[in-house]
């Protein structure tokens, strides 16, 4: 009736459901910041195109809109490359950080935060 030989894990589950728990909060952290380092990028970027555009041909006006333009995209590229930083800089000082990254996870919640936001604002949800 009973199986002879139990297999279980090596930790308990308050470890293991501490664990989850400090994953979880690491990678929605993560993909909440991507999201909003990407929203302000797209913004930065289109207020530099406007300002641009608006120049007029004024040379200062036309470097201010392109140094706008080129820091939005490196703050960008900053943000994607910055759970690479995180393990880099964990790993000179010895800890382990980057086992709690994962980039899969990262993505799939942003994927489940967009997909949980667009449901909740389409116009099929509001009636």
């Amino acid at each position: 009736m009973f199986s002879p030989t139990a297999y279980a894990e090596s930790q308990s589950i308050i470890e293991a459901a501490q664990n989850y728990q400090v994953l979880e909060i690491i990678n929605r952290g993560l993909a909440y910041a991507i999201i909003v380092a990407g929203f302000l990028s797209v913004v930065f970027i289109f207020m530099g195109g406007i300002s641009f555009i608006l120049s007029g041909g004024a040379e200062d006006k036309i470097k201010s809109a392109v140094s706008t333009i080129r820091y939005a995209i490196i703050g960008l590229i900053i943000t994607i490359l910055s759970t690479v930083i995180v393990g880099t800089v964990g790993k000179a000082m010895g800890l382990d950080i980057i086992k709690y990254i994962n980039l899969g996870d990262i993505i799939n919640t942003i994927k489940s935060i967009t997909t949980e936001s667009s449901t909740t604002s389409s116009p099929e949800s509001l009636q």
